[in-house]
């Protein structure tokens, strides 16, 4: 069944709505001349990239090792991903480099010569994007000989994460020099922005802040050199998204990713997703409204997470006369108008906060920071003030406090949305930070006692690495089977990436 969908994914979800005929495209790739006009990739390559980042592999594996969900004590899909055993993403790596990022430079290729360079901004943008995703979740990739079987490179070099990272900076540095002054965008093929170019502008600089700040625990970040950035231009104020709009729920193949997984015969969330222990317990803590939107009760009005990781247990941890495997959890929820954000405008308001908050700027951090918690809440529809007498009022603190402040607003407001990179950006703080519970070694003290606003080690996984969590995926197996200047294959899933250098697991 995973085929089946992957697939759908990767050709069927081009048809984004019904009444838009032109994204039932299906060219063959190495022939252009069959394109009539390079937009007509645009709409396709933006879903694509919508889908794969809350599709099979980053949508699952995100949510699973950022502990929003844990696998359903009687099903065994993401058990894998629970017990950090040796998971490659393939899904995601094939779409993004073989249907994406190729489509795009098609795109790029067919107007690089043209006067009016709206389109291939758009198309370099989300290029860049792309790039750093890719490099972002796997580390070392092949990137600068990438894509040129027409050139006869067939075994592209890996190249690494750092020279990576400094060329996109180069290349988004370029593309902002672009003068879009008469520049021109046709709306109906721009999923995302309906073909406002100054909101793309947007989108361009907010990418480079995120490029920018993902170095912050490298010796190459700058904070003053990124707070000038940050002074000097205009970021997102409306999230790029495909909007819930765009969906037919009622057609297979035309569906948000999570409803298709779904609503699409496999019943993927309800039989195998249920709330981690360590999400619903901090949102429970603190009375976050977003709750309601994220998860359906377990029963009644009441909202229940298991163990991560934890699949065997013949115990009674909370004392209610069932064993764990026999409780009932709440589950995660999507609707049939979810919109599926690619850059969302409450990140970057937090990427902002926390530039303010290196500089000593409170009152600035403060402000973008406050910003972003009210963004998350709009998205969720709800309009309970967290921020005045609520957990998530700002609490000057040090450096350090406001930034683990900043940081954990972003794992709620991530969830459901934005899986991949609340990852990333965890992993990049390390907030939540990990407690060294032994669940298994005593369930009903871990239940009483349980670390909230923590993370866990995996019950299973626990010795799978060492202790540690997850911080990359193994590469797909084509990538180093076809390519002869492959790498060795990572040893497990506990391989750092390069910017990944904060202390902590």
């Amino acid at each position: 069944m995973k085929k089946y969908i992957t697939v759908l994914f990767a050709v069927g979800l081009l048809l984004a709505t019904g009444c838009k005929d032109y994204l039932d495209v299906n060219h063959d790739p190495n022939y252009l001349e069959e394109i009539p006009d390079a937009k007509v990739l645009l709409p396709g390559a933006e879903v694509a990239i919508g889908n794969n980042l809350m599709g099979w592999d980053f949508g699952f594996g995100g949510g699973y090792w950022v502990q929003y969900w844990t696998q359903n004590y009687t099903a065994s899909q993401f058990k894998t991903l629970c017990e950090y055993e040796e998971v490659e993403f393939a899904t995601a790596y094939q779409d993004l480099t073989a249907g994406v990022l190729t489509d795009l430079k098609r795109i790029k290729t067919t107007t690089a010569d043209l006067e009016d360079k709206g389109l291939y901004f758009v198309a370099e943008a989300l290029s860049i994007f792309t790039w750093q995703l890719l490099t972002d979740v796997w580390g070392d990739i092949p990137y600068s000989e990438a894509l040129k079987g027409d050139e006869g490179i067939f075994n592209p070099k890996f190249d690494e994460g750092q020279a990576i990272y400094q060329d996109l900076l180069n290349r988004v540095d370029e593309l902002l020099k672009i003068d879009l002054e008469n520049a021109t965008l046709d709306e109906e093929y721009d999923f995302v922005y309906a073909g406002d170019l100054e909101e793309w502008v947007r989108f361009a600089n907010s990418l480079k802040l995120k490029l920018m700040l993902r170095l912050s625990e490298t010796d190459q970040y700058n904070n003053a050199l990124t707070l000038a950035f940050v002074e000097a231009n205009d970021f997102l104020e409306t999230s790029a998204m495909i909007s819930g709009d765009t969906w037919s729920d009622g057609v297979e193949g035309k569906r948000h990713p999570m409803r298709e997984f779904q609503q699409g015969g496999a019943n993927y969330l309800s039989t195998n997703v249920i709330a981690c222990k360590s999400f619903i317990d901090y949102l429970k803590k603190n009375n976050d409204p977003r709750m309601a939107t994220l998860f359906s009760p377990a029963s009644g009005s009441l909202y229940e997470g298991a163990f991560f990781g934890d699949f065997d247990s013949k115990e009674d941890s909370n004392g209610n006369g069932k064993s764990d495997q026999e409780d009932a959890y709440s589950q995660a929820r999507f609707t049939a108008d979810m919109d599926l954000i690619i850059m969302s405008d409450w990140e970057v308001n937090f990427y902002i906060a926390e530039v303010y908050a290196r500089a000593g700027n409170t009152a600035n951090a403060k402000e973008y920071y406050e910003a972003g918690v009210k963004a998350s809440l709009k998205q969720h529809g709800v309009t309970n003030d967290i921020i005045t007498d609520g957990y998530a009022k700002w609490v000057n603190g040090t450096q350090e406090e406001n930034i683990k402040q900043i940081a954990m607003q972003k794992w709620v407001a991530y969830a459901n949305y934005q899986h991949i990179e609340a990852f990333f950006e965890r992993n990049r703080l390390k907030y939540p930070s990990v407690n060294e519970i032994d669940i298994k070694k005593d369930r009903k003290t871990a239940y009483m006692n349980f670390p909230v606003g923590e993370l866990t080690i995996s019950v299973n996984g626990r010795a799978k690495l060492n202790g540690n969590l997850p911080q990359s995926p193994l590469y797909p197996p084509a990538v180093l089977t076809r390519n002869a200047n492959a790498l060795p294959q990572k040893a497990n899933v506990g391989e750092k990436v390069w910017w990944n250098k904060k202390t902590g697991k």
